[in-house]
């Protein structure tokens, strides 16, 4: 920049503050505007008064109205005596669940799970208010009918009926006449997270509309955050469903994040609104047919994780009686507790234990292993120490082989550096055919040490959906981790760091610098051997990479990463120090180098069917 361009600059900041300080308000312009300012705050909040005054006018003029017998007539017919009631609630409950119905639609107001509590200790609610929507949606005389308006009756009155002992039922009526009602009838029985629920129309041929091939059943629920950790919550809560099959496939769900809707016009065996520990499921009897999903995401501020609905057509026949059985499971995420309930429902589904290779390692192997310690102790952080121990322990043959693969290639590496002083950098396949030669006379194979970590891949990755996904973890605690299902903080930072999170989790400190442990104690094991520059920076970058992605996630995942790392370390120094020995497997490689070169089958034949191509050439 030369000199004429700075004092442009000068000046034109000059002119700027100029400018500014000259047209400045007064003293007295100031006094003005304050005055100004105020008089528009008063104004507007008498504005709101006098906005919330006519609102609750409104409101009370609404309400006289919604008494009135001819209003109640018109709006809701033959159901006119339904309507404008006190509403009243009743009880059903076992030792597990505690289920309010109200009398207003005769719907599942809240549940809670007795044996549970959220992260700030307050009792477990799956989803309750007048906001959710629950009930059924027709025709009865020409008018639109909702059932979330009117008020059913209880035989049984409005007192609490405990299932504790035994099975108990709850029948909710919306009559028009003692001969013509619709029914929901509840069932629950002791230590069940089940509970029935049956939907039956009995005698309204005469008032459901007659060209009514379908009545509607609504589900809407607004599901609030219940852990700690809200984005790992977020990220494990989404409506599923499952569609009429045996297979895992059948079941899949709407996206996680944002919005979503499905309109499904295939069978339908289950609905669940599935929140990372925790499932409200309806379940038909046979199969729904006519579905509309829908997921929205809500803001990050608000207490509501997602709001949920699902929208059932239910076949009508028009008959004097008709029934549709259905099934509520409210209750944990808790593998064989959903298992129980039936292989041919799938329930258990919900839990995301992977996909393929990896559910079956978390089905058949982590989860019986698991449940097994759980039965002799109580401290899920030895669990998590015992079970490391037992998975390294039965892939510590392929840690050695690994390991002594490693040595075989560290041990060849002066050879190899010979053949490439000797063969010119631009005869590259030369000089790849040369040391191939000498991997195959020394019996070594440069892919061995991968194919042990191949191996271990699934694991790996089946604990890491295991972890986030296991109820067993949630609210246990071990040292300083308060929660083994969330992160574990020891100190809270004063802002949000984008990726990483306002905390700083300890196992993920413990886990990352393990991990830069044995990143640097596995480049000394390969010294020598050929890596591209990039590749070493980027084995040093993932233990830094973890630090940002395992902040937020379950710390008894970031335990078990981080005693895995340490025990692998452990074995690696053990395994050089007493079992490999570079000399002794130099002085074995130079033994295999004298011995004939073993010929595959495939090599064999190729070179037979050479031999006798030459033969008839000759002939």
């Amino acid at each position: 920049m030369d000199k004429n361009s700075i004092w442009g600059l000068v000046i034109i900041g000059a002119i700027l503050i100029g400018y500014t300080y000259l047209t400045k308000p007064s003293a007295e312009e100031l006094k003005a505007i304050k005055t100004h300012d105020s008089i528009a705050r008063v104004e507007q909040a008498r504005d709101q008064q006098l906005e919330t005054e006519r609102f609750t006018a409104m409101k009370a003029i609404e309400a006289e109205k919604q008494k009135d017998p001819t209003h109640l007539q018109e709006t809701f017919g033959v159901f006119s005596s339904a309507a404008a009631q006190k509403e009243e609630f009743i009880t059903l409950e076992n030792k597990l669940v505690k289920i309010k119905v109200s009398t207003k639609g005769g719907r599942i107001y809240s549940v809670q799970l007795k044996d549970y509590q959220t992260h700030d200790s307050l009792p477990l609610i799956l989803w309750e208010g007048d906001k959710n929507r629950f009930g059924m949606n027709f025709y009865a005389d020409n008018k639109p009918i909702d059932t979330q308006d009117l008020f059913f009756t209880s035989d049984a009155g409005f007192e609490n009926i405990d299932a504790s002992s035994q099975q108990k039922t709850l029948n909710m009526k919306l009559k028009a006449n003692d001969d013509q009602y619709l029914e929901y009838v509840y069932t629950l029985a002791p230590d069940s997270y089940m509970l029935d629920f049956d939907i039956k129309v009995i005698g309204l041929n005469n008032i459901i509309a007659r060209n009514q091939s379908n009545l509607t059943f609504t589900w809407q629920a607004d599901i609030y955050g219940k852990e700690k950790g809200r984005k790992n919550e977020n990220m494990y809560s989404a409506l599923y469903y499952k569609f009429n099959g045996d297979d895992d496939d059948a079941v899949e769900n709407l996206n996680v994040g944002g919005e979503d809707e499905e309109d499904l016009t295939t069978q339908v065996k289950w609905i669940a609104f599935k929140q990372q520990f925790f499932t409200s499921a309806l379940i038909a009897k046979d199969n729904f047919k006519g579905i509309k999903l829908k997921s929205v995401d809500m803001d990050e501020n608000s207490p509501i994780l997602k709001n949920f609905s699902a929208e059932i057509s239910l076949p009508y026949s028009g008959d004097v009686k008709e029934s549709y059985p259905m099934q509520f499971y409210f209750g944990p995420n808790h593998y064989k507790t959903l298992r129980k309930y039936g292989k041919d429902i799938q329930l258990e589904e919900v839990i995301d234990l992977g996909w393929g290779i990896f559910a079956w390692v978390n089905k058949y192997f982590v989860i019986e292993i698991f449940n097994f310690l759980e039965k002799y102790m109580g401290n899920y952080g030895l669990i998590i120490l015992i079970l490391t121990i037992i998975i390294k322990l039965i892939l510590s043959p392929l840690t050695y082989k690994s390991y002594l693969s490693t040595a075989k290639m560290r041990v060849l590496k002066p050879q190899i550096d010979a053949i490439n002083e000797k063969i010119p950098k631009d005869k590259s396949m030369e000089r790849q055919q040369a040391t191939m030669a000498l991997y195959k006379k020394a019996g070594v194979n440069p892919m061995g040490g991968c194919l042990p970590m191949v191996v271990q891949f699934p694991i790996l990755i089946a604990l890491f959906r295991f972890f986030p996904a296991s109820i067993e973890l949630r609210q246990k605690s071990f040292l300083w981790a308060s929660d083994l299902s969330s992160y574990d903080a020891i100190v809270t930072l004063p802002w949000h760091i984008p990726m990483y999170g306002d905390h700083i989790s300890l196992f993920c400190i413990l886990m990352a610098v393990t991990n830069l442990v044995y990143t640097k104690m596995n480049g000394q094991m390969t010294a020598g051997n050929q890596q591209m520059p990039g590749m070493q920076a980027m084995m040093y970058l993932m233990p830094v990479m973890f630090l940002v992605w395992f902040n937020n996630y379950a710390s008894g995942l970031s335990y078990y990463y981080f005693i895995a790392t340490l025990f692998t370390i452990v074995q690696t120094w053990a395994i050089r120090k007493w079992m490999v020995d570079d000399n002794k497997v130099l002085a074995m490689l130079e033994a295999s180098k004298k011995k004939p070169v073993k010929k595959s089958k495939f090599q064999q034949r190729l070179e037979d069917a050479a031999k006798k191509k030459g033969f008839n050439a000759k002939k």
